[in-house]
């Protein structure tokens, strides 16, 4: 493998850590705790490891070591995020440190791997390799959902036949809803197997008072906003395009918030704001139109439009028609598909209520059937196949044709649209992802030793200094709630959507009328890894806000 300079340095690169990890540790348990919603029904689902306490390490005396190996399962699920080779390489040293013969096992290319008997042994070569690189390339990762007990039963001959006694389910919040429902299936059938989850999405939409990010979060909206702090400059000194800028993010508006808040563009979209004020398509096309306009009678005929992924299911009335379209393509997904492509807009028209016909049909033909794509693993519609910003773009375009009409637009207007999501996921983790990404693993594999099953790894209060982070586990229980998918209600933890009361949005909120007639752009530069603490080591601005009450860099 041919490496870049940045590879061989960073290779040398060494973690910082909690001060409560680098020595022997106890556990502090909290109160027992509760799923936060539905707590019948999801107490009812997991009678065996419902309502356990969070969990704190804390430092002791006496020596760091385990009474006899422990051989560890890892499993990368989903979507690739910055940081998870950390995670790897911190439970790797995790259980090395307890018991030198302790061995770790990583199944290929996601929960499949397990199903199918596919891993490898990872050794001390194999992890060196890839300390503090980006991207899931030491072992693959995959969508494959767990649901079944004979895939619960098939993974567990491969784990009882490499002694296996916990797996590492390194995943998003569908993927540790996952490690959940294993949980509980094991040790319901004393199993002799313990499953504990790592929070892993660049969304952002996997956090709550004891898991304060998502890994993989920090770096990609970091290089994000690296592309569109050069878009704004390019933008700045061409002087004559608007530019369209959707960014990855799934369900929730987290990365297109904190783009905005690094690089301070001239319009950013928050869906969650969008649903709670009720708005329509017709509004979000007129608030970026007047805008535009605003800023032509200044001669600026340029500037930049932050759009999260998941937009269009926020809009009321666009939920509702997706709504219904899951429902019906679950059902009917095999008839669908053998329609012609000519006639399946009109065979949808035709099997949609009236209210969600008429809206499907005003759509532009292009986005209509987008939305009847191929639905994700647990039944959603993939919204990054969406192309909202070429939607709004063209919108937008038609309505000031009309303010044109009318008198009240006489600027210049040229789009050029951009969709960042792949460019992000695997990029080399910050120092911020490299330190927390090793603490969460570590943590993980003290969790392991601890004889704990249905729990996440956790490492709090990630704003101070690395040594002053508190780390632990947190019940994945306590996350969860029931929400339809395929058209049935299933448990699965809840997301976390950008709270409209938050230091956050509230602080975005108080800028952005600034921002949108001002230029007033920030460009960040590219990640930076070495230099002062205060260019390398800063989390992102949504957690300095909510934690600090204020942006410190």
């Amino acid at each position: 493998m041919t490496k870049s300079a940045l590879q061989i340095v960073r290779a040398h690169y060494v973690p910082k850590m909690p001060a409560g990890l680098e020595g022997n540790v106890r556990i502090e348990e909290g109160a027992a705790t509760q799923s936060v919603a539905d707590t019948k029904e999801i107490a009812k689902l997991f009678p065996n490891t419902y309502g356990t306490p969070i969990l704190k390490f804390v430092p002791t005396d006496g020596k760091k070591s385990a009474d006899k190996p422990v051989n560890v399962g890892v499993i990368l699920s989903g979507g690739q995020a910055p940081g998870g080779h950390n995670v790897i390489a911190g439970i790797f040293d995790g259980i090395k440190s307890l018991h030198p013969d302790s061995k770790l096992y990583g199944f290929l290319m996601g929960p499949g791997g397990l199903v199918n008997h596919e891993y490898k042994e990872l050794t001390h070569k194999i992890i060196d390799e890839y300390r503090n690189t980006g991207g899931f390339d030491i072992i693959g990762s995959g969508r494959t959902k767990l649901e079944e007990t004979a895939q619960y039963d098939k993974g567990l001959q491969i784990l009882k036949q490499l002694q296996i006694s916990a797996l590492v389910v390194i995943g998003g919040d569908d993927s540790n809803t996952n490690a959940c429902v294993l949980a509980e299936y094991y040790k319901a059938n004393n199993a002799g197997v313990q499953v504990i989850g790592c929070p892993k999405t660049i969304d952002g939409d996997l956090k709550n008072e004891q898991i304060e990010t998502s890994f993989g979060f920090d770096t990609a909206c970091k290089v994000y906003s690296e592309l569109i702090g050069n878009i704004q400059r390019d933008c700045n000194s061409a002087r004559k395009y608007w530019h369209f800028i959707k960014v990855m993010g799934r369900s929730a508006s987290h990365i297109g918030l904190e783009c905005a808040l690094q690089t301070h563009p001239n319009i950013c979209i928050v869906s969650e704001e969008v649903e709670a004020k009720k708005q329509s398509l017709d509004n979000i096309i007129d608030y970026i139109a007047d805008v535009i306009a605003k800023r032509a009678e200044q001669g600026n005929n340029f500037g930049t439009v932050i759009i999260p992924e998941g937009l269009i299911e926020f809009i009321p009335a666009m939920k509702a028609l997706i709504a219904e379209l899951n429902d019906f393509l679950a059902h009917n997904q095999a008839e669908y598909d053998m329609i012609r492509k000519s006639e399946k807009r009109s065979y949808i028209i035709s099997k949609l209520s009236p209210e969600n016909a008429e809206i499907y049909a005003s759509l532009p033909e292009s986005i209509a059937l987008q939305l009847t794509l191929d639905r994700d693993p647990h039944g959603n519609v993939q919204v990054s196949l969406i192309e909202t910003e070429k939607l709004l773009a063209e919108m937008v375009k038609t309505r000031l044709g009309e303010l044109a009409k009318e008198g009240k637009y006489k600027g210049k207007f040229a789009t050029i649209t951009h969709f960042f999501g792949y460019e992000g996921r695997c990029a080399a983790p910050s120092n911020y992802d490299a330190d927390y990404c090793y603490s969460l693993g570590y943590t993980a594999s003290l969790l392991v030793v601890a004889g704990k099953t249905g729990y996440m790894s956790s490492v709090r209060n990630t704003t101070a200094p690395a040594k002053e982070w508190i780390a632990g586990g947190i019940p994945i229980t306590m996350m969860m709630n029931m929400e339809r998918r395929h058209g049935e209600m299933k448990p699965v933890i809840q997301k976390a959507l950008v709270r409209l009361d938050a230091a956050p949005f509230k602080y975005f909120e108080s800028q952005r009328n600034k921002w949108a007639l001002e230029t007033d752009y920030v460009y960040p530069g590219p990640i930076q890894y070495f230099g002062p603490t205060e260019v390398c080591d800063q989390p992102s601005k949504t957690l300095q806000l909510e934690q600090l009450g204020k942006i410190v860099g």
